[in-house]
């Protein structure tokens, strides 16, 4: 028998009011029949539960009786700050938490308040991942969340974009971040505080060491920091582009915002034509070349050499795989 279940069975009936033993069951996660024993449980034990039988009936406190055993424990206190983010919980392992957390939560406000918590909490949903992707699989953020927590290092075999593409490190987590419907670990390594995608994390084991977290660290300081440097580095030219009216009004629902913005910022007049000029920045060749093919005809590079080369480059590839002009 669970004292933390008949907790939540005390806890449920106070904040739903009558519940019949299949419901109970269902919230729970446990058999009928032990929902029954849970509830013969409670009135031996001297809370005031009773049981109306029929249609209709269920199980209930007596009006007025409230508990004050909503204590919460250390995990849930954490789950707490979550408490509103169901899909990121579960990720970090909270869900039981969560929603443990959230019951007592619920238990301990007044009715009217209950309520309009409760009216609040059905109108907003998160959900992370953007369209047209599925959420990364992080099988080990659960054992960072451990790590972050208790401050002890972690081994990792982690995959990234450039040779070798397979390394491994001992991470000292510092702190956990969710972009969009994408978790990072912000981990001191053997020289310095770096960013890693926990979803290239290939595995990843628990150290013995134990680490001190920086005094002067602080998460959302060092992100905002990284984020900033990111831009700056991904953008490393401009290139000098003829778009369409088309492509204008297609920009903010295909390429990144920053080219959007540099468009809005630098585009020329109209010509007789509609087209206009703009300067945009730039990563390298082949990804710049790759995100402007998505605007097809509607572009034209008109600089650098090497970005109008690849762009021909790409469009001879396309002519000769469809058979144009032949």
């Amino acid at each position: 028998m669970s004292a933390g279940r008949l907790l939540s069975v005390l806890l449920l009936l106070q904040t739903r009011g009558r519940l019949t033993a299949r419901a109970l069951a269902a919230e729970l996660g446990v058999s009928v029949r032990t929902a029954y024993r849970d509830l013969a449980r409670l009135q031996a034990a001297g809370f005031p539960v009773y049981g109306e039988p029929g249609r209709g009936g269920g199980h209930q406190l007596v009006d007025g009786y409230r508990t004050r055993l909503t204590g919460i424990s250390e995990t849930e206190g954490r789950a707490m700050l979550l408490a509103g983010l169901p899909g990121p919980a579960a990720d970090l392992g909270l869900a039981e938490e969560v929603a443990a957390a959230r019951l007592k939560l619920l238990a301990a406000l007044p009715e009217a308040a209950r309520a309009q918590a409760v009216r609040t909490a059905s109108v907003f949903h998160l959900d992370a991942p953007g369209w047209y992707r599925e959420a990364d699989r992080t099988p080990y953020l659960p054992l960072l969340v451990d790590a972050v927590l208790t401050r002890h290092a972690v081994d990792v075999r982690y995959r990234r974009w450039r040779e070798p593409r397979e390394i491994r490190r001992r991470l000292c987590p510092l702190g956990l971040v969710l972009k969009s419907g994408t978790w990072y670990v912000v981990a001191a390594g053997p020289d310095r505080i770096a960013t890693y995608r926990v979803s290239q994390i290939l595995d990843a084991t628990p150290s013995d060491e134990r680490f001190d977290r920086p005094p002067a660290f602080d998460l959302a300081t060092h992100w905002a920091a990284y984020l900033e440097e990111f831009r700056s580095r991904r953008h490393t030219g401009t290139a000098t582009v003829r778009l369409s009216p088309k492509a204008r009004e297609r920009l903010p629902d295909i390429l990144d915002p920053e080219i959007t913005r540099a468009v809005e910022a630098t585009a020329t007049p109209p010509g007789p034509d509609g087209w206009t000029e703009a300067v945009i920045p730039t990563e390298t060749t082949d990804h710049t070349c790759t995100q402007l093919l998505r605007l097809g005809p509607e572009v034209e590079v008109l600089g650098p050499p090497a970005l109008r080369e690849a762009m021909g480059r790409a469009a001879r590839g396309l002519a000769e795989m469809y058979g144009v002009g032949r």
